[in-house]
């Protein structure tokens, strides 16, 4: 919006959309319409500008709700557009400026006018409000088109068909945006919607066939990471002092580039922090994964989802046609970089989940990677700061460790990364420590901020289940990573001692009619603790039995707090786990008494390191391999449509929704 920000206002004193909004037809072919699509209108890109923009929409559009079934304009303005779009490919390649921006204007108004359409009727009255026409004879032909889904079918075209330049960027943004507008009817059912006239046109109509051509180009959009083009004013500016709206007959061209902009241009101060630097990516990403998670329909499967799963690296020369429908090829070099240069936004870690956990051909291209480090680091970062986190971000972070940590070469290889200086962790000064400690540390930081806050064992689960994975290929832990996992059960231990002593008193107490609800309370959290301390002393032991001679650091720790484990020596849940750690704590207790008292930590460690050595692998009892695996819950949808239509809320750019009546989001009052 930028420079015309105060001219939101003008929107209802502007002449040509008062005749637009009115009962009186108005012929496509009249000269108006040039008129009302040449307009010098800077896109609104933070939420502030958007709101303006809305509330100065809301009322025009409603009068043209109450005026379009006379007079047919909507109708008219969206055949406007669609006219335009035939040529648009020939006027890119000419760059005939004029003609893209007179197009992107038509489109921006339509866009504007279906946003509040939507939240005011259903479907099909929507679909009614397109097949409104001027009832004087002769007009329009009688042909019965639909112009709904050639509007959608449309869009669609445009972004695939139409190059991404400098002069079609706002285009290509504006038709991005309109798809996910039109989509928008999910925010106003608590339920998930599974089917729908625009469902249906994308999924099972004329846009079938270009699935797999919109899927790559909104990755590669993506994946392009353009900003908005420099402002450039290509006609002379002129300025009289108008409104908002300008027609070119006046000769007024105020400014015609900045239509291209995107709010780059004299924007309000202090607004730089609200403004998306690279719109088309961050809407191409949106529209992906709204597509991508809709449901499959009774006869056919999601198609959008089908191409996400499927598609291959362009490297990939093999001939073996691929059995699934909509595949395609595409960079994965570009693809990975991309993915971890960009992964602080929520909406770029649920595509990293979505193509690790759906896309076997990324999945096996990204464990291939000798550089995992510059996808893993930012995910670490993520969980580092969880308390800034929403809890799906922090979720979806997990459990791409949790599926990352499923493959044991990745296991290896990440304590064979060395690391220095990781500034974003001020805990500790970490002058050099290997991916691996350094994740699990993390994970272990994260388990200790859940207990101490949230308290949700879902989150639990995921990362005890990482670190699981990982403990059979510990290697060389890093001396602070070995004292947090000790320093983890000592939390844990202390925390089991509370709550027994609590549910003792309870059970001590007179049993009143208020006593006996707090039993199960305390029974509950005592079993949760137990599940927990019974996985760790599993991950020690797991790491002591296959790669005792490889973490001298683990063994010191253990050994310095070997105490922790005498309580839980004789405990039902624990014996046959703590018979490894018995004989190990046993056989290095015994050598550390035989060098000696008063050994220096060089000295102590020494001893540690011959043992490992000397100790009988036999004498350590084979428990079954710890390995999780990562599974979807039944009905996936549930959780992540209202996830990515939160995100398209938040971080949809240019777009405003009052969260009134947002009812997937339990957004009910304002």
């Amino acid at each position: 919006m930028g420079a015309n920000t105060s001219q939101v206002s003008d929107l209802s004193e502007s002449q040509s959309i008062r005749t637009l909004i009115g009962p009186d037809a108005i012929s496509e072919n009249e000269p108006f319409w040039n008129q009302l699509i040449s307009f010098t209108f800077t896109s609104p890109t933070c939420s502030a500008d958007a709101k303006l923009l809305e509330e100065a929409v809301v009322p025009l559009a409603k009068t043209l709700i109450q005026n379009n079934p006379r007079s047919g304009n909507f109708g008219a303005l969206v055949r406007v557009f669609l006219s335009r779009t035939k040529e648009l490919k020939i006027s890119t390649e000419c760059q005939d400026q004029l003609f893209i921006w007179q197009a992107h204007n038509a489109l921006f108004l339509v866009r504007c006018l279906l946003k509040v359409f939507i939240r005011q009727m259903n479907e099909e009255e929507l679909h009614l409000q397109f097949s409104y026409q001027e009832r004087a004879p002769g007009t329009y032909d009688s042909i019965c088109e639909d112009l709904l889904e050639e509007l959608v079918c449309n869009l669609v075209h445009l972004i695939v068909e139409v190059p991404l330049l400098d002069i079609t960027y706002n285009i290509l943004f504006e038709a991005v945006t309109t798809l996910l507008v039109l989509l928008s009817y999910q925010l106003f059912h608590k339920e998930v919607l599974r089917e729908g006239l625009i469902y249906s046109y994308l999924t099972r109509g004329r846009c079938l066939s270009l699935t797999s051509r919109l899927v790559k180009t909104l990755l590669y959009n993506f994946i392009r990471q353009e900003k908005c083009p420099a402002a450039t004013h290509v006609l002379q500016t002129q300025s009289d002092g108008g409104g908002l709206l300008y027609g070119l007959a006046s000769g007024v061209a105020s400014g015609l580039w900045s239509v291209f902009t995107l709010g780059g241009v004299g924007s309000r101060p202090g607004a730089e922090h609200d403004q998306n630097p690279l719109p088309l990516s961050n809407q191409s990403l949106l529209l992906l994964l709204v597509l991508a998670n809709l449901t499959d329909g009774p006869d056919c499967p999601n198609p959008y989802r089908q191409a996400v799963t499927c598609f291959k690296n362009t490297q990939d020369s093999s001939s073996i046609p691929s059995p699934q429908p909509h595949t395609f090829q595409i960079n994965f070099n570009s693809l990975y970089t991309a993915l971890c240069e960009q992964q602080k936004s929520d909406q770029v870690t649920l595509l990293l989940y979505t193509l690790l956990h759906q896309n076997s051909n990324m999945r096996t291209y990204i464990l291939s990677r000798t550089d995992m480090e510059n996808l893993v680091l930012p995910i670490l970062e993520i969980l580092y700061h969880v308390e800034e986190r929403n809890s799906h971000h922090v979720y979806m972070a997990l459990i791409i460790l949790l599926i990352l940590t499923e493959d044991d070469t990745f296991n290896r290889s990440i304590h064979e990364v060395m690391l220095k200086n990781i500034s974003w962790y001020t805990e500790r000064v970490l002058t050099e420590i290997s991916l691996g400690s350094l994740l699990i540390l993390v994970v272990i930081r994260t388990i200790q901020f859940n207990m101490t806050r949230t308290r949700d064992k879902y989150l639990h689960t995921n990362c005890l289940a990482a670190l699981a994975n990982m403990s059979a290929q510990f290697r060389n832990l890093h001396q602070y990573a070995a004292q947090r996992i000790i320093s983890l059960f000592a939390l844990l231990s202390k925390k089991h001692n509370k709550v027994l002593e609590q549910a003792t008193q309870s059970l001590r107490g007179p049993l009143g009619a208020d006593d006996t609800t707090v039993l199960p309370d305390y029974a509950q959290d005592l079993n949760v603790i137990e599940e927990v301390i019974r996985m760790m002393l599993e991950i020690i032991n797991s790491c002591l039995s296959n790669s005792l001679h490889h973490n001298p650091n683990l063994l010191y720790a253990l050994l310095y707090k070997r105490e922790l484990f005498e309580q839980f020596r004789s405990h039902p849940s624990f014996q046959d786990i703590m018979q490894n750690l018995d004989t190990v704590i046993g056989f290095f207790s015994q050598r550390l008494e035989q060098a000696g008292s008063d050994l220096s930590v060089e000295r102590v460690q020494e001893v540690i390191k011959k043992g490992a050595a000397a100790l009988p692998k036999e004498r350590l009892k084979k428990f079954p391999e710890l390995k999780f695996k990562y599974v979807e819950e039944e009905q996936p949808e549930d959780f992540f449509i209202p996830y990515v239509w939160s995100l398209v809320f938040n971080s949809g750019v240019g777009l405003y929704w009052n969260s009134q009546g947002i009812e997937l989001l339990g957004m009910d009052s304002p």
